[in-house]
């Protein structure tokens, strides 16, 4: 007998759409008036306002057409707003970014100079990894720019004696970390807040807390796996396939561990762009507002820009052909990740679609009113938890829930802010393993890593990070309704 395969990652997804679809025939249709909110500067749910509305169940041709419209808007000729093409672009445009580059032998030769600096400490790498990619998550929601990070990172860490798994986990887990513990993040601390008509301010020191806790856990977590893994190789969630890796990572050395190309002057160069490259990138998307399209140009303009200086090395050249193989090769090696990414948009298409997301909300805000501080702050968490699958952008889900969530906490006595810092928590925390978030789905293409074995290998850290958002957000309620001295008004339902 054959031995079970866990399904592909697309498989998976198109289930999640068809079970969708299945609901939109059994949920009933409604939806809130939406008002332009300048807080957000977005149209958002009025409070008070929701209605039954006519049903659009979904059938078989909605399903294959989810995927699709997660992409781009198949209804308006030539548009592409609201969907997934410009990460796919993005990831496509990364791909052969990294190709170029490492076809210049400037990554490997990056690499050897690396683990010859840290020979016997490569353990350090963890740590520092993460806590920068967790800078990046509390402070703008580093979440689709982590893409373009696997392809350079996995191979440092195989060839430092660790797995795919470990490379992954330091980005996916870093970023996911910072943005589940967000402190002035942009894209979902302040969002909400205002949403919450609160300053983003309120309830920093609780963020705070949930960030060092969540990362310091996290931390120790992957470098107690790293250590066994390095230890004892057949620990690996991925051991079975743990050579095909290597061959696919380390490709332009046969998978050796010792075959590193000389670090040239003009290859010190390369690295210097490559480094100046992600750095433009972070700075443009939090000081001027670059989104893909602007990512994209400038991954664009390097990769040419590396092109020309690679010229100036014998070992590092390339014809105007070889260049453009290089790049088209990179592309495809992401093609499948720029796919799924449209897939996983296709389950969020499937139930706006169907007019069932403001039913899910009004009947989770309805659960919600009439609880006391602790057990409401818990309860907010367990539906913003629901929620995330639902709709896992950090923004979209404050903009959605915020103006509807925040002014239910005032019946319960809880401060405003701890329902903005439940939802930041549940939405980090559910993005970390979420299907329908392109970022999971995506990063764990591109490390070759099955869904089923990131579940494995994350689920013990899961619940030790719920059980610390659950301690902070409990602690604070309880905290907050001993300083205010005042019971909480008579609950009353105004949805």
């Amino acid at each position: 007998m054959d031995r079970f395969k866990f399904p592909t990652a697309f498989t998976i997804l198109f289930v999640l759409i068809a079970i969708v679809a299945a609901l939109t025939w059994i949920v009933p249709a409604g939806q809130y008036e939406r008002q332009f909110n300048e807080a957000l500067n977005a149209e958002a749910p009025v409070p008070g306002t929701y209605q039954p509305v006519e049903a659009n169940p979904q059938g078989p041709l909605d399903v294959l057409l989810a995927p699709i419209a997660g992409m781009y808007d198949p209804e308006i000729l030539g548009s592409s707003s609201s969907a997934a093409i410009d990460v796919a672009f993005f990831v496509l445009v990364i791909g052969g970014f990294l190709m170029v580059v490492t076809k210049t032998g400037t990554i490997d030769a990056g690499i050897g100079w690396l683990l010859k600096a840290l020979r016997g400490r490569e353990i350090v790498l963890i740590p520092i990894l993460m806590t920068a990619f967790a800078f990046g998550g509390t402070s703008y929601g580093m979440a689709e720019e982590t893409l373009a990070f696997y392809a350079l990172i996995i191979p440092v860490f195989i060839r430092a004696g660790y797995d795919t798994v470990t490379g992954v986990a330091v980005i996916m887990l870093g970023a996911g970390i910072g943005t589940l513990g967000s402190t002035f993040n942009a894209f979902a601390t302040v969002v909400a807040s205002q949403g919450a008509g609160i300053p983003f301010t309120d309830g920093i020191v609780l963020r705070f807390v949930i960030l060092g806790a969540c990362l310091a856990a996290g931390i120790l977590f992957v470098m107690r796996y790293a250590r066994r893994v390095k230890a004892v190789p057949s620990a690996s969630i991925v051991a079975e396939t743990a050579e095909r890796d290597r061959m696919h990572f380390l490709k332009d050395s046969g998978g050796s561990e010792t075959a590193f190309p000389p670090m040239t002057r003009v290859r010190s160069i390369i690295l210097i762009l490559f480094g100046l490259t992600f750095g433009v990138m972070i700075y443009g998307v939090v000081a001027l507002g670059w989104w893909m399209a602007e990512m994209s140009a400038l991954f664009l303009l390097m990769t040419i820009v590396i092109w020309l200086a690679g010229r100036f090395d014998k070992s590092s050249r390339m014809d105007e052909h070889e260049f453009v193989d290089a790049f088209i090769n990179g592309a495809r090696d992401l093609l499948g990740v720029a796919l799924i990414i449209g897939v996983a948009r296709g389950v969020v298409v499937m139930m706006d679609a169907g007019r069932i997301t403001d039913t899910i909300l009004y009947g989770a805000a309805g659960i919600a009113a009439d609880f006391s501080e602790a057990v409401f702050i818990n309860v907010m968490l367990g539906i913003q938890i629901l929620l995330s699958f639902a709709v896992p952008s950090s923004s979209g889900l404050a903009t959605l829930t915020m103006p509807i969530m925040a002014p239910l906490s005032d019946f319960a006595g809880v401060p405003r802010d701890l329902v903005v810092t439940a939802y930041q928590s549940a939405n980090g925390w559910v993005n970390l393993f979420n299907p329908t978030f392109a970022v999971v789905m995506g990063g764990l293409a591109i490390g070759r890593i099955s869904y089923d074995r990131w579940l494995r290998f994350v689920a013990p850290l899961l619940l030790v990070l719920l059980v610390i958002i659950v301690a902070a957000l409990s602690f604070g309620a309880i905290t907050s309704g001993m300083a205010s001295g005042e019971p909480p008004p008579a609950a009353t339902n105004t949805l």
